[in-house]
């Protein structure tokens, strides 16, 4: 049979009437003629359909339909055409503007004509099609139910939202369940532990005691027995009457210590105060506080939103701190020397509070022994811990949508290995209490100068972590400290002993001057000019370069071509271990201070500076 296309002499005849008013389509008297003028027998079908306001073009795309079910009428021996291709592009991007139910009524009356025009058999791929929109219908519906995924934290992460608007089902869930929990044990005088469940542990305690030492002696007992099998009868008798002496007695003292059990029980019954707070927010959900939902948010994250174990935690912590006295620890005094060990200063990119841990100064074998050297030291090292956290803590915002964890900084240079039990014994101390107790406090913990041991070192801490807590773990090796730091903390933030700009005692910038940033290509040279456009101004600059290992220099180019330029700094050679570059210069007539980065590596640099300018009068 013969391939129908144009040239080969057959034509289609086609009569598609469109009524605009009533958006009526009409398809009738389709005939096929052959080159002699016979007619081929086919069947002539009358469609009558309506279409929706909202698909404009359809009566065009029904055109398109039809024209191409009569190309492909003989079924083996139709070959693609330029038209075809172009229809189908039309039709995939017209059907792409189309919301889901209205895709759904077009592929419905696709099924239609394709029953009249070709018989059922040619509707399979049309069925096809309508399954699969089916299916992206549903998976369309389970979008739009979805919260909003969570944005990943990198180099501008953010903390999880605690707005319940944007929680998930299962967690809002699991907060309403974890507020009536607490609402509950607040009313009922069960949210603190207080002695009361430690006496029933110590009386189980006692009692399991006992019920081993009374196997003891019943084994000790039967063996005598089988030893003294022949003795006589009166000493039998004898020690059966002093066996039933024993379990009176036995029973007497148990009674007694039940009944003490019980009199300490009731008297010595914690009564919780509904106003009970943490951190300083009020724990009683009916009070309506928003913070209490994020301070709750806390313990379900900190527990994969599991709420009894979320509401155990809460109690362990409230126990903790009552037995320990956390809310006076503010008030306590420590050493000077711990002071130098962990600071907080400034805030990184999201407004975290910025926590620095400097371990290394425990390298020194004198303050290692006076910090380390005995358990008490430990434990008042620890408690000097938590007191920073605590101080921490009150730069923070409960609020929804504040500021509510902090950015710790563990800087391991020099800091002993762990062949140093005592520094072993410490760390994990402390790890394990911060982690029980501040559940999601540490919006990152990121170590810097990690030496290769401390790999090992934290491989033996990994089984006192959960996954959440080494999730925010970030490591960083010396030659990657100032560039990791960076991802986190604006450069004004970073001390100038971590390749930052920010210095002790500084007086000459502040947070609000801006810091400008260049990029040298690899094999190339950059020139950054600041204008110093009124003589006798002085003009005072930073300048931090990434990676260093460039040739830098400076230069004064006055705005008059007669005079000549001066060298502020000649060229030299930057190596990896330079710090921040800050100087100045005063001019004597208007001009331009020109800073040239020559980069010969073959790695991009980014060179980061600021400035600012001071005249005469001031």
């Amino acid at each position: 049979m013969a391939t129908i296309t144009e040239n080969d002499g057959k034509h289609v005849e086609k009569n598609v009437s469109k009524d605009v008013e009533n958006k009526d389509v009409t398809v009738a008297n389709v005939k096929v003629v052959e080159e002699n003028g016979e007619p081929k027998k086919k069947d002539v079908h009358e469609i009558d359909g309506v279409v929706t306001e909202n698909t404009k073009n359809v009566a065009e795309e029904v055109k398109e339909v039809v024209k191409k079910e009569e190309n492909g009428a003989e079924k083996g021996d139709v070959s693609p055409s330029p038209n075809v291709e172009t229809s189908s592009k039309k039709e995939s991007n017209f059907f792409s503007h189309l919301k889901v139910h209205e895709k759904k009524a077009l592929v419905k009356l696709r099924m239609k004509i394709e029953e009249v025009i070709r018989g059922k058999a040619g509707t399979e791929n049309t069925k096809k099609d309508y399954e699969k929109l089916e299916k992206t219908d549903e998976a369309e519906k389970k979008t739009v139910s979805s919260p909003p995924p969570t944005i990943e934290k990198s180099s501008s992460f953010r903390e999880e939202s605690n707005f319940p608007s944007d929680l998930k089902e299962s967690e809002k869930n699991a907060l309403s369940q974890l507020r009536m929990k607490v609402e509950e044990a607040i009313h009922g005088n069960t949210l603190l532990k207080g002695k009361k469940e430690k006496i029933e542990s110590q009386a189980n305690a006692t009692s399991l005691g006992k019920e081993s030492k009374d196997k003891e002696k019943q084994e000790e007992e039967s063996d005598n027995n089988v030893k003294e099998e022949k003795a006589e009868n009166n000493d039998a008798k004898e020690s059966k009457e002093s066996k039933q002496d024993t379990e009176e007695k036995k029973k007497l003292t148990e009674e007694a210590a039940k009944e003490s059990t019980h009199v300490a029980v009731e008297e010595e019954k914690v009564i919780v105060d509904e106003g009970i707070a943490l951190w300083g927010v009020p724990l009683l959900p009916s009070k309506a506080d928003t913070a209490t939902d994020v301070i709750l948010l806390k313990f379900l994250r900190a527990r994969e939103f599991k709420v009894n174990e979320a509401f155990e935690m809460l109690r362990n912590t409230l126990q903790w701190r009552k037995e320990n006295n956390i809310d006076s620890i503010l008030n306590e005094n420590f050493d000077a020397d711990f002071e130098s060990l962990a600071y907080i200063n400034g805030v990184d990119r999201q407004g975290h509070p910025v926590c620095y841990n400097n371990f290394g100064l425990l390298g020194d074998h004198e303050m290692y022994n006076k910090i380390l050297g005995t358990q008490e030291k430990r434990e008042k090292f620890l408690r000097w811990r938590i007191q920073l956290m605590e101080k921490g803590i009150q730069k923070l915002d409960f609020k929804p949508g504040g500021v509510c964890s902090m950015l710790q900084i563990i800087d391991l240079k020099d800091s002993p290995g762990p062949s140093r039990k005592e520094f072993r014994l410490a760390a994990r101390q402390v790890i394990v209490t911060l982690q029980d107790n501040y559940p999601e406090f540490a919006a990152k913990n990121v170590f810097i100068n990690v030496p290769f041991w401390y790999y090992a070192f934290s491989a033996l801490l990994s089984p006192f972590l959960t996954q959440r807590t080494k999730s925010k773990f970030v490591f960083a090796r010396p030659a990657r400290v100032t560039e990791t730091l960076l991802k986190y903390i604006a450069a004004e933030e970073v001390f100038v002993h971590y390749g930052g700009l920010k210095q002790e005692n500084e007086s000459e910038f502040s947070a609000e001057d801006p810091v400008r940033e260049v990029f040298v290509k690899a094999g190339s040279k950059e020139n950054i000019e600041i204008p110093v456009l009124e003589a006798g101004t002085t003009l005072i600059w930073d300048v931090i370069i990434l990676g260093w290992e460039v040739n830098y220099r400076e230069e004064f180019l006055p705005s008059d071509e007669g005079s000549y330029g001066l060298i502020i700094q000649r060229d030299r050679k930057l190596g990896v271990q330079e710090g921040s570059i800050r100087n100045s210069f005063k001019n004597n007539e208007p001009g331009k201070v020109v800073i040239i980065v020559e980069n010969s590596s073959l790695k991009k640099k980014r060179v980061l500076y600021r400035y600012k300018t001071k005249n005469s009068s001031s």
